[in-house]
C-alpha cells in the first residue's frame, strides 16, 4: 500500500495532563480523529522514548502509546539506578573493549551482531543524551550515571532522581516536537496488510482505536509480570517472586509479534538479584539493598540445610536459581562475620548496614548450632554443610562439591569468623532477558531470519544480548537507549513515501 504522509498532530494529554495536573482527563480523547502517522510506538520508557524523539526530530509523526497514566507513569526505566553500562564498564570505552567486555561477559551467548551494533553505537547514544539533556556523574569506575543519582539507601526512591528527569525531559521534548503521547493506552494487536506491519490495534481508555503507522516499534518491556509465561519459561512458582520493578511488564509486544510469525530468542532467564525475604511484603527493602555479595561470598541453603546452588554464579544467576526451585521461598544466606564487614559493606547500597536499618530479618549466633535454631534450620545438617564446604575453600576443590561452586568470577569465603548470620531470601525479579529476535537495525525477524517489513522492536522486549545458560547481564538501560535509536534511525532512512 502507498503511504500518505499524515497531518500534524493534535494536542497530547501529556500536554493536557502538565498543564491541568489535578484534573482527570478521558483518555479516549487522545489520539487524533485521523490516526494515521508514520510511526507508532508501544511503550514509553527509555528504549521507546529515545526512539520517538529521534524520529519527532527528524520530522516524522510519531504516536506513543503508553499503558500507564500521569506524567510519572510507571515503568522500569523510571525506577532504575539511573546506570549507563556495558558489562559494568562505561559505555564510552573504545568499541573494541566494549566488544570483548560483551563477549567475555556472556561467554559468547550474546548475538554477536547485536554486540557489535552495541559496543559500535554506545558513545553516539550517550552523546546524544547529553545534548537532549542528560546529567551524568561519575559512580565508582562507572561514568554514565543519570544525576541526580538515588541516594544510598534502602527501598524504592525514584521521584526527582535522574531517571526520573531524564524521561520527563525526553517526554516534553517529544510533545514539543508535535508528537502524540497517548498515555493509558494499550496497544492489543498488530495490523498486517500481507507484506508488512501497517499499524496497532489499542485499547485507549475504554475505546477501541485503530493506529495507523508506516512502522511500528515495540518497546513496552519484558514479560516479568506474566505469571503462566514465567511458570512456562523461568520459575514453576511465579507468585513467589518479589516483582523487583514497576511489575507491569507482561509480554504484550512478545505475544503480537509471534502471533504475525516473529522468532524468539530462548525465552529463559531474567535480570534480577538476591532480596530479603521480607521484602515479598516490607517496601522498604526493595529494590534495594541487593544481598548478591553475601550470597556469592557465603553459601545459600534450603529447609533441609544443605546448599542447593552454585554460589560462584554470582548476584544474577544466583536469583535466577533461586527462583528456579520449587519452592524459592525456601533458602537462606550463611555467612560470618568476615563475610559481613567485608563484602557486606561493597555494594553501592550495602546490606550492612542498609538491610538491618530498613527492617530486614537478620539471625546471629555465637555457634552454628545456636544459628540453625533462630533460623529454624536442622543444626546437625547446617554444621555438617558449613564443614564441607570450608574443607573444599581450603583445599581450593570446592568444583567438587554437590552443587559444584564454581571460581571463574570469584571464590568462596570460608565460614568460620563467629558471630554468623543467617538471612532469609528471595529472587526479585526486574525484567525478564530473552524476547523478540531483532537484526542490528532492531528490526523483528520472522522463524526464518528475514525481517518483518515496518515491525521493529527494542530494549527488554527483546532477546539476543543478555541471557545465555549463565544468566548473564550486560546492561538494560544501554541497550534499550542504543537500539532504540538503531531503529529510529532505519526507520528514518527507509519509511514508506519518505522524501
Amino acid at each position: 500500500m502507498e503511504w500518505k504522509r499524515p497531518q500534524a498532530n493534535q494536542q497530547t494529554l501529556y500536554k493536557v495532563y502538565l498543564q491541568y495536573p489535578n484534573k482527570l482527563i478521558q483518555a479516549s480523547t487522545l489520539i487524533t480523529r485521523q490516526n494515521k502517522y508514520d510511526v507508532a510506538v508501544v511503550g514509553a520508557g527509555f528504549a521507546g522514548l529515545v526512539a520517538a524523539v529521534r524520529a519527532a526530530e527528524a520530522g516524522l509523526q510519531v504516536v506513543l502509546l503508553e499503558k500507564g497514566s500521569g506524567a510519572s507513569y510507571p515503568c522500569n526505566s523510571r525506577y532504575s539506578g539511573g546506570i549507563f553500562h556495558i558489562a559494568f564498564e562505561s559505555p564510552e570505552l573504545p568499541v573494541a573493549m566494549l566488544r570483548e567486555l560483551i563477549e567475555t561477559t556472556t561467554g559468547g551467548a550474546a548475538d554477536p551482531v547485536l554486540a557489535e551494533v552495541m559496543s559500535i553505537n554506545a558513545g553516539r547514544t550517550i552523546a546524544w543524551l547529553k545534548a537532549k539533556g542528560a546529567r551524568f556523574i561519575q559512580v565508582g569506575k562507572l561514568g554514565c550515571v543519570l544525576a541526580p543519582p538515588r541516594p544510598h539507601t534502602a527501598g524504592l526512591i525514584w521521584e526527582g532522581r535522574g531517571p526520573d528527569v531524564m524521561l520527563k525531559q525526553l517526554c516534553s521534548r517529544f510533545v514539543e516536537l508535535g508528537g502524540t503521547l497517548s498515555l493509558e493506552t494499550r496497544a492489543e494487536s498488530l495490523l498486517t496488510d500481507g507484506k508488512r506491519c501497517i499499524g496497532v490495534d489499542a485499547m485507549c481508555g475504554t475505546t477501541r482505536k485503530r493506529v495507523d503507522a508506516a512502522a511500528v516499534l515495540l518497546a513496552d518491556g519484558g514479560f516479568q509480570a506474566n505469571h503462566p509465561l514465567l511458570q512456562q519459561h523461568i520459575a514453576p512458582a511465579p507468585e513467589s517472586l518479589k516483582q523487583r520493578g514497576a511489575a507491569n511488564g507482561t509480554g504484550d509486544g512478545l505475544r503480537m509479534a509471534q502471533a504475525i510469525g516473529a522468532g524468539i530468542t530462548a525465552l529463559q532467564g531474567f535480570y534480577g538479584h538476591v532480596l530479603a525475604r521480607n521484602a515479598m511484603h516490607d517496601d522498604r527493602l526493595w529494590p534495594y539493598p541487593e544481598l548478591d555479595l553475601l550470597a556469592a561470598a557465603g553459601i545459600v541453603v534450603g529447609r533441609d540445610g544443605n546448599r542447593v546452588l552454585d554460589e560462584g554464579g554470582r548476584g544474577v544467576y544466583i536469583a535466577n536459581a533461586i527462583a528456579g526451585l520449587a519452592d524459592p521461598l525456601s533458602t537462606t544466606i550463611i555467612f560470618d562475620s568476615a563475610i559481613w564487614e567485608g563484602p557486606g559493606r561493597e555494594a553501592r547500597i550495602p546490606p550492612n548496614p542498609q538491610l538491618e536499618l530498613a527492617g530486614g530479618t537478620i539471625h546471629r549466633a555465637a555457634t552454628l548450632d545456636l544459628l540453625a535454631a533462630a533460623a529454624d534450620l536442622p543444626a546437625a545438617a547446617l554444621s555438617m554443610t558449613v564443614d564441607t564446604y570450608n574443607k573444599a575453600c581450603e583445599s581450593k576443590t570446592t568444583e567438587l562439591l554437590k552443587p559444584a561452586r564454581s571460581t571463574d568470577l570469584g571464590a568462596g569465603w570460608p565460614i568460620r569468623t563467629p558471630p554468623f548470620f543467617a538471612v532469609p531470601v528471595c529472587a526479585g525479579i526486574t525484567f525478564t532477558m530473552g524476547g523478540i529476535r531483532i537484526d542490528g537495525n532492531a528490526r523483528v525477524l520472522d522463524k526464518s531470519g528475514l525481517p518483518i517489513a515496518g515491525l521493529y522492536a527494542a530494549g527488554s522486549a527483546t532477546g539476543g544480548v543478555d541471557g545465555g545458560p549463565r544468566c548473564r547481564y550486560v546492561g538494560g538501560l544501554a541497550r534499550a537507549a542504543i537500539f532504540g535509536m538503531q531503529a529510529a534511525d532505519h526507520i528514518c532512512a527507509h519509511l514508506p513515501g519518505a522524501d
